[in-house]
């Protein structure tokens, strides 16, 4: 069934960083993406087309920027509309069951700045939480993050690399057989090239 990328960004013209994501996402075979903004720069989302969209496909990516430690506000509005008490959850709401979720974020600021000693206090999971919360109450199984942090300082080799994870990580979750167990012991998606690339600040 593939894997459909949500993607919300309000102003996808000044971002270097999630112009090239979503190219690569495009680039993906088995991948679709939707590009929310573009579809409803009224907000005034279809439901019945999204809710379609969400039952062809097995894996579901949103892809955003993280505003105010949370997503842009057409993304809130989506998940109001869409995941509907009866549809999505409740006692008849099985529709997203056994799905898996996941989320592809990026944050100016870098690792150092998510965790105890870091500006903002807190690791990047917990301003998931809600998202993470929303997925199980959907009965959907939730996968770390893929997190391409400090996105002001990013260079072009970092963002490279970044992309072929991106790239790489939807080909194997279209393509290659699923352990789920194994994903959810990650603490992100792209561990590995935050480990390359941050090894002054482990995330």
């Amino acid at each position: 069934m593939g894997v459909l990328v949500l993607f919300f960004h309000p102003v996808l013209e000044k971002s270097r960083v999630h112009r090239r994501l979503v190219a690569e996402a495009r680039h993906t075979p088995g991948v679709q993406v939707r590009d929310q903004y573009e579809l409803y720069p009224e907000f005034d989302v279809d439901v019945p087309a999204e809710q379609a969209a969400l039952t062809e496909h097995d894996v579901l990516v949103f892809q955003h920027p993280l505003y105010w430690y949370s997503g842009p506000a057409l993304l809130k509005q989506w998940l109001d509309l869409v995941l509907e008490h009866g549809w999505a959850y409740g006692r008849s709401g099985t529709a997203l069951d056994g799905k898996w979720v996941l989320h592809a974020v990026s944050s100016g600021g870098g690792t150092d700045a998510y965790g105890p000693r870091g500006m903002n206090r807190r690791p990047l999971s917990d301003y998931l939480l809600p998202f993470e919360q929303t997925a199980r109450l959907c009965g959907m199984a939730w996968l770390p993050p893929f997190w391409v942090p400090g996105t002001h300082r990013l260079s072009d080799a970092e963002l490279d690399a970044q992309a072929g994870a991106y790239g790489g990580l939807l080909g194997r979750l279209a393509h290659a057989p699923r352990d789920l167990e194994a994903w959810t012991k990650l603490p992100y998606a792209n561990a590995d090239v935050l480990r390359a690339h941050r090894p002054e600040a482990e995330p």
